[in-house]
């Protein structure tokens, strides 16, 4: 099978619903009617004799009208069928240009990714080899759209970043994250102990100097937090931002704080120690723990808030004044003042509710079909991963790509299967949760949904939301994506939607997280500003334009990726059955933009990490 990109001319969106929601959260922080306080566009498809507006494009998906089963040819016509309408102004096209293979799979890799316009590299996070590789980009001033993507690979490693060695120090671990400001690049890297934990030591954040096509100089090393997983320069050069994610051995014998530290740069260089910004003061018995609200998750045993907190990702608002922190498991996101180096604000995110039609969810992986339902009384935690955030009429906003994730080790873990629960009798979903095909199978939370302490649960809550989001800087959600990335991919790829990114084996996600919307990059193009969503399991991104937070359109859904291809890969051990090359790109990590002003060619690259089949992919991004 040759497909690799699902052009929408052949996809998607949708005629725009507009719809007052009334946005009064709950009491306990539910997202009422999206969560939404204001006139929000949604995206939708249409259905039967509803017309495309002037200009647009219909193509038929060949779902019901409830979303769900594929219809034959012949029964469309006769039949209430939902269609996509492409509005005539959606005309952004990614292109797949350069492509590097590593030939090692399941192992990570390929994650975080760099681009170093004055030479014309790019670097990438290699975590099983645990160092930064360079790979020349210098052809990308004259590539053109591959006419075979799941087999390019005309990009060359030039190198490799040897972060531990570069430090010498002992029980130094992975790099997990690399920026590049200017000529100065930062990695993160992980540090372990004698006794095997691996991350559970303070890490560090090296800097190396660049210089055109000159191989990186090492100038230092500053000691950061306990596992630092992402690291990002401020807009004007002068400060680094480190997440600590601090996260426990398998026994929990061992949790460090999370934290997220500050690095100043004086005349391009690091000064020698970070400060360190902490959350002690939210812990029980301080002065701030009466802001830690129920929705904020905090479930490690014995934790104190300050352990349980874990940075994931950091996005610096435009004027450089603000850090916006995913604390991911916990389902929340911390706002931090850098001049002060004081946490402002922890905002939890609250609950998606998967009972609304435009937030209906597959939750089996046991049905053998599509099958997209709501569902009272089931929530998500939205659990951003990536996040990023732009300005729109002098406001800053946040975006969010929902993926989720759980506690799960050996000494303690929160995931159960729906079925698993002990619901309250009343509860909406009392007989669904019973039956595997629809809810018994979905994987949930042990530590929410207990409303009223009984000792049964009231709610039944999973991971991650299926989707990606715009807030305001003070949390009020003003845009959520429902269940686009499922219903879209249902309607393009038919049984090979909520894919996995081991095997081509369809729907085997759909009791998990969905697609899991991962990375995340913003770019502007013109006058618009373009959000992209990685797709962690189902793999390829989706584009949406993002210009108003109001008016958000859906424009693109690309993916290289042959489903029919015969593998599976092992992600404990890389073991390969059958032909992975075959597949194409799977498990999108790590985005970057890059403008038409630093590209070689001068048009927009879209630049990915792809964990799972190491690969590291180029797209040219052109408005037509």
């Amino acid at each position: 099978m040759n497909t690799k990109r699902l052009p929408l001319a052949g996809a998607i969106v949708a005629s725009l619903l507009l719809g007052a929601c009334s946005g009064d959260d709950g009491a306990d922080g539910e997202q009422g009617d999206n969560g939404l306080n204001a006139l929000v566009k949604v995206t939708t498809l249409a259905i039967d004799d509803t017309h495309c507006p002037a200009g647009g494009q219909r193509i038929d998906t060949g779902l019901d009208a409830n979303g769900n089963g594929q219809l034959e040819d012949a029964e469309i016509d006769a039949a209430q069928t939902q269609f996509i309408c492409q509005p005539q102004s959606a005309m952004v096209s990614a292109e797949l240009i350069a492509r590097h293979q590593t030939g090692v799979y399941g192992l990570s890799a390929a994650e975080i990714v760099e681009y170093y316009s004055a030479g014309q590299r790019i670097f990438v996070v290699n975590a099983i080899s645990g160092k930064v590789d360079i790979i020349d980009a210098s052809l990308l001033a004259s590539a053109t759209k591959s006419s075979e993507p799941l087999a390019l690979n005309n990009l060359d490693k030039l190198g490799e970043l040897d972060v531990a060695k570069d430090i010498g120090l002992s029980f130094m671990g992975s790099v997990n994250s690399v920026s590049i400001s200017g000529n100065l690049l930062a990695a993160a890297i992980e540090r372990g102990d004698a006794a095997g934990n691996k991350t559970q030591v303070n890490g560090f954040v090296a800097f190396y100097q660049l210089n055109g096509t000159e191989a990186p100089q090492f100038i230092s090393a500053v000691e950061v937090g306990a596992l630092p997983d992402n690291v990002v320069f401020s807009h004007d050069g002068q400060t680094l931002l480190v997440a600590n994610e601090g996260e426990p051995n398998q026994d929990y014998s061992i949790d460090p704080e999370g934290s997220v530290a500050i690095i100043k740069l004086v005349d391009g260089k690091p000064v020698a120690t970070a400060t360190l910004v902490g959350f002690s003061e939210f812990n029980q018995g301080n002065a701030r723990h009466n802001e830690i609200t129920k929705n904020i998750k905090i479930n490690g045993p014995m934790a104190s808030v300050a352990q349980d907190l874990e940075p994931e990702y950091i996005s610096i608002s435009p004027d450089n004044s603000r850090a916006f922190v995913s604390l991911q498991e916990n389902n929340a996101i911390a706002v931090i003042d850098i001049a002060t180096a004081k946490v402002d604000k922890i905002l939890p995110l609250g609950l998606k509710n998967y009972g609304l039609d435009v937030n209906k969810i597959d939750a089996s992986d046991k049905d053998n079909m599509v099958n997209l339902q709501a569902y009272a009384g089931v929530y998500g935690m939205y659990q951003a991963d990536t996040v990023a955030s732009y300005r729109w009429n002098n406001t800053d906003f946040i975006v969010t790509a929902n993926e989720g994730d759980s506690r799960d080790y050996a000494g303690f873990s929160e995931e159960a299967r729906a079925g698993d629960l002990v619901l309250d009798p009343n509860h909406p979903q009392f007989a669904a949760a019973k039956d595997k095909t629809q809810l018994a199978r979905l994987k949930v939370t042990k530590s929410m949904g207990d409303d009223d302490n009984d000792g049964d649960y009231d709610k039944i809550v999973s991971f991650g939301a299926r989707s990606f989001s715009i807030w305001t800087a003070d949390g009020q959600q003003v845009f959520d994506s429902g269940n686009d990335f499922e219903r879209i991919t249902a309607a393009l790829l038919n049984d090979n939607f909520n894919n996995n990114n081991e095997e081509n084996k369809g729907d085997s996600r759909s009791d998990d997280k969905g697609p899991e919307p991962e990375a995340l990059a913003l770019g502007k193009i013109g006058q618009k500003l373009y959000a992209f969503i990685g797709l962690e399991r189902t793999s390829g991104f989706m584009i949406y334009d993002v210009t108003n937070p109001f008016d958000v359109q859906f424009v693109d859904y690309v993916v290289n990726r042959d489903f029919e291809a015969d593998f599976t890969i092992d992600t404990e051990t890389g073991e390969v059955k059958g032909d992975a090359s075959l597949a194409g790109d799977l498990g999108p990590e790590g985005m970057k933009f890059v403008g038409a002003d630093k590209s070689p060619n001068g048009q927009s690259l879209l630049i990915i990490g792809n964990e799972v089949s190491g690969t590291t992919s180029v797209y040219q991004i052109k408005v037509q």
